[in-house]
C-alpha cells in the first residue's frame, strides 16, 4: 500500500492548509482493525496510532498538511455560501489498488470555515458515528468507515445535550470527500474552469472509465454515474429502515457513499413520516422523503453544468435513470434482506407491496421483522409462535404469508450461521444508543459499547 498525493493537484482554489488542534489528553477509545488492514496500518502500536490519528503526524508520501476543503450547499433547501470543513479536514489519501481512499476528521479543531464554532466533537457524537457505520456496513449499506476515536480530555458545551460533555476526535475512511456542494461552490463563484478541473479529478479517481471522454460526453456520463450511485445508496437506506436526518447537498458524496452521521435514526417500526432530526420540524428529510430529496440534490449538481446547455433544465436529462436505478436496487436489496431468490416482476412486486402493507398495519418492530423472515417461510413459520407472534396475524399478514411461501431461499448456508440461530435480532434503536452512552457518561463503563459492537460484527452480510 503506497500513500499518494491526489487532492493537492487541484490547487488552493479547492482547500486551505490548516493546523490541527492540540488536545490535553489522548485516550484511544476505538480502533477499526479491518479498515487499518486495508491501509496497511494494522501493525501500528497505540503510541503510533495516536500520533497519526489524534496528533496528525503526516504519513510519508501523503499530505504533509491537513487540508480544509471548500464547499457550499443547500441546507434545508436554502443556499448557504458560508460552509466548508469547519471541524474537520482531509488528513491523508491512500491508493488501494485502483481505489483512492481518504482519511478525514471530525472534531480536529477550528478552520477558516468554523463559523464561530469550536471545531470540536462530543464523545457521544463519535460513539453514535461508530455505531452507525458499523451497523450500516453489517447491513450491506454503502457507507464510510469509522477508523478511529480518541477521547481528548476537553469539556464541551452544547445546546442540544447535557453540558459540559466529553470531547473526542474521530477519523473516518471514505471513498472521496468531494460533495455536491463542492461543485455548487464553483458554480456559485462562476469558476467554470475549476468545475472542469474538479470533474476531471473525480472521473480520474472515482469513475476512471469516463476520464478519456471529451467534455460533452463526460458531463452527462458523470451525472449518470453519480445518479446511479446515489439512487442505490438511497434504496439501501429505505430497505434497511435508515433515516439520515440531514440530507443537505453538502452531505451528499459524489460516489454515493453515505457519511456524516448526526441525528440519524433507524425505524423502530414502519412509519413513512418518521423524522430523525428534532430540528426538522417540517419533515423535509423524513424517511419517506429521502428518495425525493436525493433526486432534488442531484438536480442541484446538474445545475452546476448548466453553462454547457442551452437551457438549465436540459442538464436534468442525465438524471433520468434515477427512478430505474432506485427501484431496481430497492427490489434487489429487499429480496436480499429476506434471503430470497427473485421470481418474476409481478411476484416480486406483490411480495414487496404485501410486506410493507403488513408491517405498516401491524407496527411490528422493523429490524425484528426482517430477522424473523430471513429465509422466508422456513424461519417465519417458527417466528409465528415466537416473541413477536402477536404481530403475525390478520388479513394483511395472511396476504403477506401466502405470497412469501412462493419464494425459495437464496442462500442455504447462511441460515446455519450463529446469528440467525441466536433467536434475537441485533438492533440499533435510539434507546440502545442512549443506554450505551449513559454507562459511558456516568460510569466510564464501556462494556455495553463493546457488547453492541460484538453483536453487530456477528451480523451476516445479506446474501
Amino acid at each position: 500500500m503506497k500513500p499518494v498525493k491526489k487532492i493537492e493537484s487541484l490547487g488552493p482554489d479547492f482547500y486551505d492548509a490548516v493546523e490541527a488542534a492540540e488536545f490535553p489528553e489522548h485516550i484511544l477509545r476505538y480502533k477499526n482493525m479491518a479498515a487499518a488492514a486495508r491501509l496497511g496500518l494494522q501493525d501500528l502500536d497505540e503510541e503510533a496510532w495516536v500520533a497519526h490519528f489524534a496528533k496528525f503526524k503526516p504519513f510519508n508520501d501523503s499530505l504533509q498538511k491537513p487540508l480544509a476543503l471548500k464547499y457550499h450547499g443547500r441546507q434545508f433547501e436554502y443556499y448557504n455560501p458560508d460552509l466548508g470543513d469547519g471541524r474537520g479536514f482531509l488528513y491523508a489519501q491512500f491508493k488501494d489498488n485502483d481505489t483512492l481512499l481518504d482519511i478525514g476528521t471530525k472534531g480536529s479543531g477550528q478552520t477558516p470555515y468554523s463559523r464561530a464554532g469550536d471545531g470540536r466533537l462530543t464523545l457521544k457524537g463519535a460513539i453514535r458515528e461508530v455505531l452507525a457505520t458499523e451497523y450500516l456496513q453489517a447491513l450491506g449499506v454503502n457507507t464510510s468507515k469509522t477508523l478511529s476515536v480518541v477521547e481528548t480530555g476537553e469539556k464541551l458545551t452544547r445546546n442540544d445535550e447535557p453540558s459540559p460533555t466529553r470531547s473526542a476526535v474521530l477519523c473516518r475512511l471514505s471513498h472521496s470527500h468531494i460533495r455536491i456542494g463542492t461543485f455548487q461552490r464553483l458554480a456559485h463563484l462562476g469558476e467554470m474552469d475549476n468545475i472542469k478541473k474538479l470533474l476531471d479529478y473525480t472521473c480520474e479517481n472515482y469513475y476512471p472509465q469516463l476520464k478519456s471522454l471529451d467534455i460533452n460526453k463526460k458531463v452527462p456520463a458523470f451525472l449518470d454515474e453519480v445518479t446511479r450511485a446515489c439512487a442505490e445508496t438511497t434504496a439501501e437506506w429505505m430497505v434497511n429502515g435508515f433515516v439520515h436526518g440531514v440530507l443537505n447537498s453538502d452531505n451528499i458524496n459524489i460516489t454515493g457513499e453515505s457519511f456524516d452521521y448526526g441525528p440519524y435514526r433507524f425505524l423502530p417500526h414502519y412509519e413513512p413520516k418518521f423524522v430523525a432530526a428534532y430540528f426538522d420540524r417540517k419533515g423535509l428529510y423524513a424517511y419517506n422523503k429521502q428518495p425525493e430529496i436525493i433526486y432534488w440534490n442531484l438536480q442541484q449538481l446538474a445545475k452546476c453544468f448548466a453553462f454547457m446547455y442551452d437551457n438549465e433544465q436540459d442538464s436534468y436529462q442525465a438524471l433520468q435513470g434515477y427512478s430505474k436505478y432506485f427501484s431496481s436496487h430497492l427490489m434487489e436489496t429487499f429480496l436480499a434482506r429476506l434471503n430470497l431468490q427473485p421470481l418474476n416482476h409481478g411476484e416480486n412486486h406483490k411480495l414487496l407491496s404485501y410486506t410493507y402493507e403488513f408491517i405498516s398495519e401491524s407496527e411490528v418492530p422493523y429490524e425484528n421483522f426482517f430477522f424473523d423472515w430471513f429465509g422466508g417461510e422456513r424461519r417465519g413459520y417458527k417466528a409465528m409462535s415466537g416473541k413477536f407472534a402477536k404481530y403475525y396475524q390478520g388479513e394483511a399478514f395472511t396476504r403477506f404469508y401466502n405470497q412469501i411461501k412462493v419464494f425459495r431461499v437464496r442462500n442455504e448456508e447462511i441460515l446455519r450461521d450463529d446469528y440467525f440461530n441466536a433467536g434475537r435480532a441485533c438492533t440499533l434503536y435510539l434507546n440502545d444508543i442512549e443506554k450505551i452512552w449513559a454507562d459511558i457518561d456516568q460510569k466510564d463503563n464501556w462494556t455495553l459499547f463493546g457488547r453492541k459492537l460484538s453483536a453487530i460484527q456477528t451480523m451476516v452480510a445479506r446474501a
